[in-house]
């Protein structure tokens, strides 16, 4: 028989993070599927006792945590050691965790310590009869694989926005805490901070609610006869700030760096959706000055609601591609949303 455990840690507050809930959601949905296996969930952190609340009702009927000021923070010895704990009291056969940077860093580690396998970015369980199966992108996620293993335990990482956020009320359940001896060789590493780059730098965000895309019609000449990249750029930074959005781009803009074009210097070929470029998870979607070409939409079909601004009636957007299109001028109509942030 089967024993899924479902892994979080916390965050600075001693919160779970989205990833982890949606993560949680997918675990619950396995546990559903596999209903003769066992549920347990474990979680490390400096307090969990929040946490362990806040997952008490997934249904899981044991909980362990290792917790402590050493577990506070992401560093790969004193969590492959927690990790590896909770594994071995739960008696797990198959681990569904976030892909964090802090697990995708650790948990492969633990996978061979404990003589399992990994698989990272699941995108899917389907179980048929006792058999589990997982489904997983490739190529850009344009292809999807349905993989098995029998090697157990079997670590499967969720990427974020594959699975709904996990809903449920809260209940009185105990909680296991265990002991993991922490030495020096442990604490080779220190954590000594967080060093972040500016908001105005960081223009890719994938926990962003919002995808904000931007098009070439941003680098054209308006309605006066003028390029006005200084102000398409001071415009599209502005709705990022304010919406903290995440910056997309077509694939014709970005190009024109590459080209030798003065273009915005806060976009590059990482910023690029479509078919050559990403294919983003986000609950929503806006794309501007983009006509909605076959090959750049490819690269929205994980948004949930799409939008877009386009002078053009006859625009791909106006095919179909999008739930709702403004015929309208991008400058003037960003502007306008901004002011209202």
């Amino acid at each position: 028989m089967e024993t899924i455990l479902f892994l979080a840690h916390t965050e600075d507050d001693g919160s779970l993070g989205r990833a982890a809930f949606e993560a949680l959601s997918g675990a619950t949905d396995l546990h559903r599927q596999m209903s003769t296996a066992t549920f347990a969930v474990g979680i490390i952190g400096g307090e969990v006792s929040a946490a362990a609340t806040a997952v008490s009702g997934c249904g899981a009927s044991a909980f362990y945590a290792v917790a402590g000021s050493d577990f506070a923070v992401s560093r790969y010895a004193t969590d492959a050691a927690a990790l590896d704990a909770i594994c071995r009291a739960a008696g797990a056969t198959i681990v569904v965790a976030p892909a964090t940077a802090r697990f995708n860093r650790v948990l492969p580690g633990v996978a061979q310590r404990l003589g399992g396998r990994i698989d990272t970015h699941v995108g899917g369980f389907v179980v048929n009869g006792a058999e589990l199966r997982i489904q997983r992108g490739y190529y850009r996620q344009r292809m999807i694989a349905t993989l098995s293993r029998t090697v157990r335990p079997w670590f499967l990482t969720v990427d974020g926005g594959v699975f709904p956020r996990w809903e449920g009320a809260t209940a009185t359940v105990p909680i296991q805490s265990l002991t993991v001896p922490v030495g020096d060789e442990l604490r080779k590493t220190k954590v000594v901070g967080f060093k972040a780059p500016l908001a105005n730098a960081q223009t890719i965000r994938p926990d962003a609610k919002l995808l904000f895309v931007a098009g070439v019609g941003w680098t054209k000449k308006q309605g006066d006869g003028q390029v006005h990249l200084d102000d398409a750029a001071t415009t599209i930074l502005g709705f990022l700030d304010k919406a903290n959005a995440s910056l997309g781009s077509s694939k014709s803009l970005v190009d024109q760096s590459s080209e030798g074009q003065n273009v915005f210097s806060f976009m590059s070929h990482l910023n690029q959706v479509g078919q050559t470029g990403s294919t983003p998870r986000h609950p929503k979607g806006l794309s501007t000055c983009c006509h909605g070409e076959e090959p750049h939409v490819v690269g929205w079909r994980f948004i949930g609601e799409r939008r877009a601004i386009n002078l053009d009636t006859n625009c791909g957007w106006a095919q179909g591609k999008a739930d709702v299109l403004y015929v309208a001028d991008a400058f003037e109509l960003v502007r306008k949303v901004t002011e209202l942030l």
